[in-house]
């Protein structure tokens, strides 16, 4: 059974028609919330796979009893993203308020997210260079939408690799807008005393001082960037004498950056005789 509540509309406009779907259907397409049917969880709640009365698999969101997503994250969320509409976001199909159960429903994608591939030996070899390079093409696509093409600037807040889903093509999809914020008019960044991500993924100004702002996504971005070419994780459990992936890509690509600095003066120095002139200009 579904229908329609009239809310309040963050993104503008006085009312904002959002679609509802029934407890009891939800129960029923998803056995239950049978653990078989489970697809993943977070500090949120767990998302289960579900068949609606029209027969199409959903994506079910059930936010935890002591979720840290309250009933404003909740409601930001189902705005948010009932109102934008973008290739490379998830979907909005429904969502149930029932006591004190909240759950969102989305498009069913068969793919799960981005980290299931580039952080699994097997998986990770279906991910040629074309299609990562699909990948990061698309999750750009999203951002720029969320930060410049929609009415409002859109700040994420939680972009990391597990918040990026995957169809059946392969095309990437932004999810997960709890923690997301709008800015109008001219604002260009905030300020808050309730710091929410991941570590690891956030950017230091807003881990240390709660500041965020566009540039705040476009470091996780970055962070992502560096998981999807190298196929590490941002913790990076592999290589003890770096706290971080970051730590690594920085050393590594420094050392590089020295040895070639070197072979070039040296280079120099057997034309020139010198490389002090050489060394100066750097």
């Amino acid at each position: 059974m579904r229908g329609f509540l009239s809310a309040p509309d963050e993104l503008g406009d006085e009312n904002l028609d959002l679609p509802f779907v029934c407890f009891g259907d939800i129960v029923s397409g998803t056995n239950n919330f049978s653990e078989d049917n489970m697809l993943g969880q977070g500090g949120f709640g767990k998302v289960y796979k579900g068949m609606m009365d029209d027969n199409n698999e959903v994506a079910i969101k059930r936010l935890g009893k002591g979720s840290r997503q309250g009933a404003e994250e909740f409601r930001n969320e189902t705005v948010l993203i009932a109102k934008l509409q973008h290739k490379n976001l998830v979907r909005l199909l429904g969502f149930c308020i029932h006591g004190d159960e909240k759950l969102l429903i989305y498009e069913y994608l068969p793919n799960k997210s981005l980290d299931s591939f580039i952080f699994d030996a097997a998986n990770k070899k279906v991910l040629d260079w074309a299609i990562r390079f699909k990948i990061i093409k698309g999750i750009s696509r999203g951002l720029l939408y969320l930060h410049q093409d929609s009415r409002l600037t859109i700040i994420h807040r939680d972009l990391k690799s597990s918040n990026i889903l995957l169809d059946t093509d392969m095309i990437p999809k932004i999810s997960d807008f709890g923690m997301a914020r709008i800015f109008g008019g001219n604002q260009q960044e905030a300020n808050t005393n309730r710091v929410v991500g991941t570590y690891g993924y956030m950017s230091p100004e807003y881990a240390m001082d709660g500041a965020f702002s566009v540039k705040s996504d476009i470091y996780s971005f970055g962070v992502i960037l560096l998981e999807i070419i190298s196929g590490l994780k941002i913790t990076l459990t592999r290589f003890t004498c770096f706290p971080n992936l970051l730590a690594y890509v920085s050393t590594v690509s420094f050392l590089k950056f020295s040895r070639y600095n070197k072979t070039l003066l040296l280079f120099y120095q057997n034309f020139t005789g010198s490389g002090v002139e050489l060394m100066a200009r750097w």
